[in-house]
Parts: structure tokens; C-alpha cells; sequence
């Protein structure tokens, strides 16, 4: 069996009723189920809900919890981190959990907010007119934001350390293993650390394949490993076909770094599972 934290569901930008991802995850025969839509903020967002769907959104997950006695499920959002406008901490007391990732970074000149991991012609845009094109400042400022949310918010879960990668195909701006990048990752780190959260290994670059690895990069989860920082594993899936998607190929993954166990939500809680190449053991 399985377990997946991180789903989209039509109330924000994926495809599907929140019992379509429950059926699939039964069909799957999973121990647990967290629904984590996108937040809501307050300016124009396509892709997040709307703040006034966000009442229906948890009624919605309580009615089914009844229908699954066998699957537990979970009220959970994605919740983005900007800084004076929204935080994970600001839905805490409705949520079972939250994933606090970085999708923002800073602001264009007309205040617009800049989006990092959408059209890559975006992010030329911002680093342009942001960070008049030092790569550099950019990713230093994405890891500054993402240790900010960690030290002032702790989301129980870290969405996608190292997304922003994603724009950097065929390290056409820089190379994972310089220097500075790598420095940005262990301060990172050391702040999940310090904090207790868990970090979530995340699949969707792989079965969307815009990404050869999951995020975090392998080389970062062996940090993570010997650091012993818990991990749980999500395929942020934006259709029910994708609950479990690359799940096999990056427990193997997970495995041959040395991992043993991830964090899943059972009974209420954070808590330990056996990790093994087809599933996870209670």
C-alpha cells in the first residue's frame, strides 16, 4: 500500500472531484489520503482557490471520510509563503496539515507577483526585470524565502525544495554542484532541521517529465538521509490517474540512498512507515 499527501483536486487547478482522488486511492488499496489544495490569495491567481469555496472545500472532506472507513483522510492545502500576505500559519486552525512551498518570488515593478515555476518565458521575465538576470541573486532569494517560511511558519510539510530547477534544463544557468547552490541547499537544510519538518519527495517532475529526478534532487536526499530529516512521499498529483505515479521507481530511489522509513499521517498523526520497493508497511 501507499500513501499520498499532496493531490489537486477542481477546487483549485486540478482535474477531478475530491471522491474521484479517494476512489482512486481505495482502488489503490492506500492507508491515507491528504487533500491539499492550493491556498487562497489575495490577488488574481489562477491556479489557487478561490477564498470563497474554502468553507465548502472542508465540508466536502469531512462528508467523505464516512464513505471510506478503510482509507483515512485528510484535511489538508498547499499554502504558498509570500512575505506580509500569506503563510501557512494562516490556515493552521482548519487544517490537519499544510505543505508550505515557494511559488512567489518577489515582485515585477508594477507589483505583480513573480511566478517561478510556470511558463518559462515568466521566468526570463523576472529574472530580467527582478534580478536583471543574475541567476544567482534569484535562486538565493527562492532558498531565503523557503528558510523564512520554515523558521516562521514550520509547515508540517516542505513542498518541492527544489523546484526551481525546472528552469534550469540542461543547467542552462547554473550547476547543482556549485559551490553556492549547494551552500543555499545546506543552509536550507539546517533550517528544516532546526525545525522538525519533513520534506516530501515529490514525483510530478518525473511522470510530467520535466524533471530527470524527483524533487529534492538525489544528491540532496543522501544529505537528507544522513541528517536523518523525515521524508514522506507525493506525487502532487493534478488528476486521480497520478495518486501514485512513479511512486515504485522513486522508492527504489529512496531505498538505494538508504532510507528505510517515510513519514505518513496515520491515526492523527506523523508517524514512521516501512518503505519498501512496492509500498509502504505498518
Amino acid at each position: 500500500m501507499w500513501a499520498n499527501f499532496h493531490t489537486h483536486s477542481h477546487y483549485c487547478d486540478g482535474v477531478g472531484k475530491l471522491s474521484e482522488y479517494a476512489d482512486a486511492a481505495q482502488q489503490k488499496g492506500m492507508s491515507s489520503l491528504g487533500f491539499s489544495s492550493h491556498a487562497p490569495v489575495s490577488f488574481p491567481c489562477t491556479w489557487c482557490m478561490k477564498r470563497e469555496n474554502l468553507e465548502a472545500y472542508l465540508k466536502n472532506i469531512n462528508s467523505l471520510k464516512p464513505l471510506y472507513p478503510a482509507l483515512q483522510l485528510y484535511k489538508g492545502m498547499e499554502v504558498d509563503y509570500i512575505p506580509g500576505i500569506v503563510s501557512p500559519l494562516d490556515f493552521k486552525k482548519v487544517l490537519d496539515y499544510s505543505i508550505g512551498s515557494i511559488h512567489f518570488v518577489d515582485q515585477f515593478p508594477d507589483g505583480k507577483h513573480w511566478e517561478i515555476d510556470g511558463a518559462h518565458s515568466v521566468f526570463l521575465n523576472g529574472l530580467e526585470n527582478i534580478f536583471n538576470n543574475n541567476i544567482r541573486h534569484a535562486i538565493t532569494r527562492y532558498f531565503e524565502l523557503t528558510r523564512e517560511m520554515v523558521e516562521s511558519s514550520n509547515p508540517d510539510v516542505i513542498g518541492h525544495l527544489d523546484k526551481i530547477k525546472i528552469q534550469n534544463s540542461k543547467e542552462k544557468f547554473f550547476k547543482e554542484s556549485d559551490f553556492w547552490y549547494k551552500a543555499e541547499i545546506i543552509r536550507t537544510l539546517d533550517a528544516i532541521q532546526k525545525a522538525g519538518s519533513i520534506v516530501e519527495v515529490n514525483t510530478r517532475g518525473l511522470y510530467q517529465k520535466k524533471s530527470e529526478t524527483p524533487y529534492p534532487s538525489p544528491w540532496i536526499l543522501e544529505i537528507i538521509n544522513q541528517r536523518n530529516i523525515p521524508v514522506t512521499l507525493n506525487s502532487d498529483a493534478h488528476h486521480p490517474q497520478d495518486i501514485a505515479s512513479q511512486f515504485e521507481e522513486t522508492a527504489s530511489l529512496l531505498l538505494a540512498i538508504g532510507f528505510k522509513k517515510i513519514s505518513i499521517l496515520r491515526d492523527g498523526s506523523w508517524k514512521p512507515a516501512t518503505l519498501t520497493p512496492h509500498g509502504i508497511a505498518l
